[in-house]
């Protein structure tokens, strides 16, 4: 059982931010019951299905259970409120003043349920002139500095992360604030059982991943300088005799080695290169020199030069490649389940190993409304009235085939 097991969690969200975070709540333990509209949330509907399951969904809402719910119901809102009694935790990812225009926002929950973890996870916050803004991934990574962190030296163009980055980050920073509330929750003293409110938003944990070195020139006001002179956005993408790989030195002994993989040993000591400062003020020198070096060997022998002398260094492996390379295979990076209507599905196993407490993807992403029926008999509801919200499409009580 995983270190949450015994905590209910709530999930209203939709699209990712939310939903992955809950995700990695199911994955360490907890219950989680995906509340989402009957019509199913947006995500559902983006991407080819496979038995009725696209495959973004299935990775961002593994180990949850779905109640297909009418919240413009009475009906549909007092079964929300029956969950909420014994819930741990809430998670909603609405604009600013949906859940309270929906009765349910955070003080009105908190007077029901005391002991609740209540998460907002917005675009922006509540307040400033983007408040009340629709968001998706891209809005923020143009407001957060990544489409200047990803822009192309050559021809000044900003770029884009082609990945879901601020949802994803947004996510991880939701569900360890989850858990150091759950911490303070059972600590001994005046707040013991507690709940609390936590606000976040996708654009401050976007900032805040990016800080450390992707806004160094920032950092000290009075010593203010272009970002761009002082945060390097170029990869580092070397070309070999017949492929790419990837290498990178910053220390001395690491120059070192990489010099003797070379077999050039007189750079170790040229005053361009001879220490960290000097790499980093010549920096475009020396990937040039490691360039001009690494294109006259093969893939394979430059990566085992590097390993011979201790040089951080990768092969560069398409996606396809992830699924037979040693090193994810041995270290158990990626899961392969046989599930009933699915087939294999492959999915990345949850990255924190616990000793006592092992994460588990323990069930698929669900159908909509897979659960309605057992969620609402474990709350009392009995069969007469479960099939009567059935028919009054209150609830949907089994999976939309697509």
């Amino acid at each position: 059982m995983g270190p949450l097991h015994g905590i209910k969690v709530l999930d209203l969200t939709s699209m990712v931010s939310g939903p992955v975070a809950a995700m990695m709540l199911g994955d360490q333990g907890a219950d989680v019951i995906k509340v989402e509209p009957i019509h199913g949330e947006q995500l559902r509907h983006l991407g080819e299905p496979h038995n009725g399951v696209a495959a973004t969904f299935y990775s961002c809402n593994r180990n949850k259970r779905s109640l297909a719910l009418d919240l413009k119901a009475d009906a549909g809102k007092q079964i929300l409120w029956d969950l909420i009694q014994d819930a741990d935790v809430l998670l909603q990812n609405f604009r600013p003043g949906a859940m309270d225009r929906m009765g349910f926002g955070e003080s009105v929950v908190r007077a029901k349920n005391p002991k609740l973890i209540y998460v907002s996870i917005s675009g922006f916050g509540e307040n400033g002139p983007y408040a009340n803004h629709r968001v998706y991934d891209p809005i923020i990574q143009g407001l957060s500095g990544a489409t200047d962190i990803q822009y192309d030296r050559n021809t000044g163009r900003p770029g884009m992360f082609r990945i879901i980055l601020a949802d994803k980050v947004s996510a991880l920073t939701a569900a360890q604030a989850v858990s150091s509330a759950l911490f303070y929750r059972e600590r001994e003293g005046e707040n013991q059982g507690k709940g609390q409110h936590i606000k976040l938003s996708m654009l401050d944990a976007t900032v805040a991943f990016f800080w450390p070195e992707g806004m160094t020139g920032l950092t000290y006001a009075e010593k203010e300088t272009d970002v761009r002179k002082t945060f390097s956005s170029i990869d580092l993408v070397y070309e070999t005799s017949d492929g790419h790989v990837t290498a990178s030195v910053i220390s001395d002994k690491e120059w070192e080695g990489i010099c003797k993989a070379f077999e050039r040993e007189e750079l170790i000591t040229d005053e361009r290169f001879a220490t960290a400062l000097a790499r980093r003020k010549n920096a475009s020198e020396r990937r040039d020199v490691i360039a001009e070096e690494i294109v006259k060997y093969s893939t394979a022998d430059i990566l085992a030069r590097f390993a011979r002398h201790d040089v951080p260094s990768a092969p560069l492996l398409n996606r396809m490649e992830l699924l037979d390379h040693p090193q994810l295979a041995e270290s158990d990076t990626i899961s392969r389940q046989q599930i009933a209507g699915f087939g294999e599905v492959r999915q990345a196993n949850p990255a924190a190993r616990f000793q006592l407490t092992p994460s588990s993807i323990r069930r698929p992403a669900p159908k909509l409304g897979e659960h309605s029926m057992e969620i609402l008999e474990a709350l009392g509801y009995d069969e007469d009235r479960r099939l009567q919200l059935a028919e009054g499409k209150v609830i949907i009580q089994s999976a939309l085939e697509t």
